[in-house]
């Protein structure tokens, strides 16, 4: 509930519409993930949604059972792609393969989806295509305004499709990356996506895939933005419900575990053999049967048993902990946890947009990363573990002076 209010459940399915969608993880009331507080306001009455999460019997789709107006989550946003050096590299990779494989050149638009800071939009201004970022988020906006790259500030929808095409023309690619999830109206998404492709066109979608979700445990992975976990047996009968066909799939290492997707019109390209190859192993993966995610809702519930009691024991014994990153996904797991700043009494983020503030619903605060050296804790608690590699790396001083880290998912260990 928010503040006493109803909350919509949401009865029926994002993609086949059925009403057989049974809740396997409930994760409790949470504040939004990204929603970081300032000093002033960590005593106010902080508005918290339920967190929980179901399965289509009919279908296969795993999705939130309530949604949360987009713009109480999206219009002011304090994640930024450029904040991590790897997720950076990641994207400029993947524009240069969609202009490889699409053969784009200066007359050809890309339009990037949920394009935060631009960082995915300047990989293909180096190829001299012509781009356009589409994100509700003002304060994103005039972050990058000296960046040149056009964008459009409001939520993608059919509506607003109709007025990008009608200033901006129409698309030769139009990306998505960790956004799709986020869309509450899919069958709106996609009527937009197919006003602003041109023929020919490819949408390119990046997106946590539900069968690392499942393989890691990571049930941090789960907050309000995320109304949606993909496989793609679900999409693929999405997309072909509009006049859509997946055309190719492929595992991708970012985040440990993402699923990257081509959709063409139907038609308009040949599908390739990795669509079948996946959709065969999320079979064998279980993925269509609700037995999987009650085994992943218990293990889930083990990790919180296991890292509450040692971080309990930690405080009894008089050992320093501090936390790693304050990305959403630490939000879910200091949340369904239950630790606040008497187990954890700061968390370190390289965003300055985060720093000075305080985690939604745990009230933790953020400072910056020269904190670790100053203090050097005894234990961190790795809150962004889907960068464990680069953050080790950054703090080799830190590891070096003997300090350790901790990393929650797929179990509790020490590094």
């Amino acid at each position: 509930m928010k503040n006493g209010s109803k909350h919509e459940t949401k009865k029926n399915c994002l993609v086949c519409d059925s009403g057989n969608v049974e809740e396997f993880l409930d994760l409790g009331a949470m504040a939004l993930a990204n929603q970081f507080l300032s000093a002033d306001k960590i005593n106010l009455n902080e508005p918290k949604y339920p967190l929980r999460v179901g399965f289509c019997h009919q279908c296969g789709h795993v999705q939130l059972m309530q949604a949360v107006p987009p713009l109480e989550m999206f219009e002011n946003y304090l994640y930024i792609s450029s904040a991590s050096d790897t997720l950076k590299n990641h994207l400029w990779d993947l524009s240069d393969d969609v202009v490889r494989r699409y053969g784009l050149g200066a007359a050809d638009l890309v339009i990037d989806i949920g394009c935060n800071d631009g960082t995915l939009l300047e990989g293909f201004k180096r190829h001299g295509v012509r781009t356009l970022g589409i994100d509700p988020a003002q304060n994103l906006a005039e972050l990058a305004a000296s960046s040149g790259i056009e964008r459009y500030v409001g939520l993608f929808t059919a509506a607003t499709a109709q007025e990008i095409v009608s200033r901006w023309g129409h698309a030769a690619s139009v990306t998505a990356t960790n956004t799709f999830p986020h869309i509450q109206d899919l069958g709106d998404f996609i009527q937009g996506l197919r006003t602003m492709l041109r023929p020919g066109g490819v949408f390119v979608i990046e997106m946590h895939y539900l069968l690392d979700i499942i393989e890691q445990v990571a049930f941090d992975t789960v907050y309000h933005e995320h109304v949606s976990y993909w496989a793609l047996g679900p999409m693929k009968r999405l997309f072909e419900a509009h006049g859509m066909t997946i055309v190719d799939a492929e595992r991708i290492p970012l985040h440990h575990g993402q699923l990257r997707v081509h959709v063409q019109r139907q038609g308009e390209g040949e599908v390739h053999s990795g669509v079948a190859e996946i959709l065969a192993a999320e079979k064998a993966a279980g993925l269509d049967r609700l037995e999987t995610y009650e085994r992943f809702a218990e293990r889930a519930q083990k990790i919180k048993k296991d890292l509450h009691r040692t971080l309990a024991k930690f405080a009894r014994e008089g050992r320093s902990v501090a936390g790693y990153g304050a990305p959403a996904k630490g939000n879910t797991l200091l949340g369904f946890l239950e630790i606040g700043p008497e187990l954890l009494p700061y968390i370190v983020d390289r965003s300055p947009l985060k720093q000075g503030l305080y985690t939604p619903g745990t009230h933790i605060p953020v400072v910056a990363p020269e904190r670790l050296l100053a203090d050097r804790p005894d234990y961190v608690l790795l809150l962004a573990w889907n960068f464990v590699d680069e953050i080790l790396e950054q703090q080799a001083e830190y590891v070096k002076g003997g300090g350790r880290f901790m990393v929650p998912v797929p179990e509790v260990r020490v590094l």
